[in-house]
């Protein structure tokens, strides 16, 4: 346990990982679809500890490994798309993301991708019913807070790939006690582009969009219930975002 939490935190093996898989699945995202970032002027600024991106959430890893090779790239100075992928020769490290522990443990490809910088969390399950709770487990939410310290951390507030899924209260809780810089992020295309893994090319010549938005301005003194609710609102997965069926 202790050499597997050295190397998810060292910034050699991270940027190793960044590059061989970068190199890999940029032609999924750049050449057999087409990807297209809104708001990547943003993150530049941005200070490199206690940052939150919040997502919705399309598949496994491909929503990930997209986030990072952006995050690089815009700490090289790119501002409207990847382009040519130099950045992943010396790519920026300083990302966790959370990831269900389940998920990660699930093939040795999974258990190698821990290994770049995931935040593995235990689903908790309400008693008697076996329905997933909107919570994960205290000592996953303090690995949450640590690596808020010093990193920026990706997380996806449903805890699932399913659309318009209600969000987990540990997101909100997070936020409360760390007071990130909170940015919102919404996707589009990937469950089209890429299997449920996001590992294999499922169709090609789809419009992959990655949208960053403007910091939410929250009041952290704010209950659990109502940061929530700006978070799912700011990522597009709130109740009124979902289309009416006739």
């Amino acid at each position: 346990m202790g050499l597997a939490n050295s190397l998810k935190n060292s910034g050699f093996v991270r940027g190793t990982l960044y590059l061989f898989i970068g190199i890999f699945s940029y032609p999924g995202l750049c050449i057999f679809n087409k990807l297209k970032i809104t708001g990547m002027e943003k993150l530049k600024p941005l200070p490199k500890q206690k940052v939150l991106f919040v997502s919705n959430h399309h598949t496994y890893f491909a929503d990930v490994i997209t986030l990072v090779h952006i995050f690089c790239a815009a700490k090289w100075g790119k501002k409207r798309g990847l382009g040519i992928p130099y950045y992943l020769l010396l790519p920026f490290t300083r990302v966790r993301y959370v990831a269900a522990d389940s998920t990660m443990k699930s093939s040795f490809l999974s258990k190698i991708f821990t290994l770049a910088g995931a935040i593995t969390v235990k689903r908790t399950w309400a008693p008697n019913t076996g329905e997933q709770r909107n919570s994960i487990n205290p000592g996953d939410t303090r690995n949450i807070l640590k690596a808020l310290e010093e990193n920026w951390v990706i997380t996806f507030p449903q805890g699932t790939t399913k659309e318009f899924a209600a969000g987990r209260k540990g997101t909100a809780y997070v936020i409360k006690q760390v007071k990130p810089i909170v940015i919102p992020v919404v996707i589009s295309g990937f469950r089209t582009a890429f299997d449920k893994k996001g590992l294999q090319l499922k169709q090609k010549g789809t419009k992959l969009s990655v949208q960053f938005k403007d910091p939410l301005n929250i009041d952290y003194d704010d209950s659990l219930e109502n940061i929530l609710e700006q978070i799912m609102d700011s990522i597009e997965q709130s109740k009124k975002y979902q289309p009416v069926i006739a």
